[in-house]
């Protein structure tokens, strides 16, 4: 069974070196779990924790909590990777990742911290010169921002509260494939579009944005923490989770699950 695809130019692995890669860095985790399971028995927890994280998410929030738990912590190193890729945990080394959206590796454990509130917002000044739409349909007529890295967003569906869904197309000529460039692309009045509360309530209090159609809701998502099984008995990883679950739900627009 060939584990290695040889060529003139390059080797590479087959799907069954791919496989045996795998599989041999899960062994290998699993023997530093055993050990650093000894050693947390005998002294407070230390060493690497390696956390996953949307990418607007870590900007925004995150980090400063990270600031906060090694703080509490000074003996834990954190290495926080901003993506907004579904990754190969185990292939990465990634201990825990935080993810937006439905999470399908039934491999992992899940916890969920709860779901993410979003609203259509606008900024003062692109609707002194588009105006304020007044149904959902309106918005086919608008500028709209579109992220281009999250599928289904030429399109938004509101959920009328008598318990009726409506789909409305929209389009634009700016699409982003980050949260952050959503963000300030809806302050300088470039287009309107669905966020998550937690990503613009500081320009939402302040005025720089409003609410658009709040008559209507949009659907929620859920946000999640994911674990790899074979790390998630190490003290310092469970202290992070702890602590992540408890402050994540702070967040405004972070509802119960």
């Amino acid at each position: 069974m060939p584990l290695l695809s040889r060529t003139t130019r390059r080797v590479m692995l087959t799907d069954e070196g791919s496989r045996y890669y795998t599989n041999c860095l899960q062994i290998l985790r699993l023997v530093e779990q055993a050990a650093e399971e000894a050693r947390d028995a005998r002294q407070a927890p230390a060493g690497a924790i390696r956390l996953s994280c949307t990418a607007a998410l870590g900007v925004m929030h995150v980090t400063r909590l990270i600031f906060k738990f090694q703080d509490k912590h000074p003996d834990i190193r954190v290495d926080l990777n901003l993506t907004d890729e579904r990754i190969d945990l185990v292939r990465e080394g990634v201990d825990v990742a935080l993810r937006l959206g439905p999470t399908a590796d039934s491999s992992m454990k899940l916890h969920a911290i709860g779901e993410s509130r979003r609203l259509l917002v606008g900024s003062p000044g692109y609707l002194s010169v588009h105006g304020r739409p007044e149904r959902p349909a309106d918005l086919s007529r608008h500028e709209s921002v579109v992220m281009s890295n999250v599928a289904g967003s030429d399109q938004i569906v509101f959920s009328a509260r008598e318990g009726t869904s409506l789909m409305v197309p929209v389009s634009g000529t700016l699409r982003v494939d980050h949260g952050l460039a959503a963000r300030a692309a809806f302050a300088a009045g470039r287009g309107i579009g669905p966020a998550h509360l937690w990503l613009v309530h500081d320009l939402l209090d302040n005025g720089e944005l409003e609410v658009l159609l709040d008559e209507y809701s949009l659907a929620s998502v859920p946000l999640s923490l994911l674990i790899v099984p074979e790390r998630a008995g190490i003290a310092r990883v469970r202290l992070l989770i702890d602590f992540l679950v408890a402050e994540l739900s702070k967040l405004p627009g972070i509802g119960a699950s």
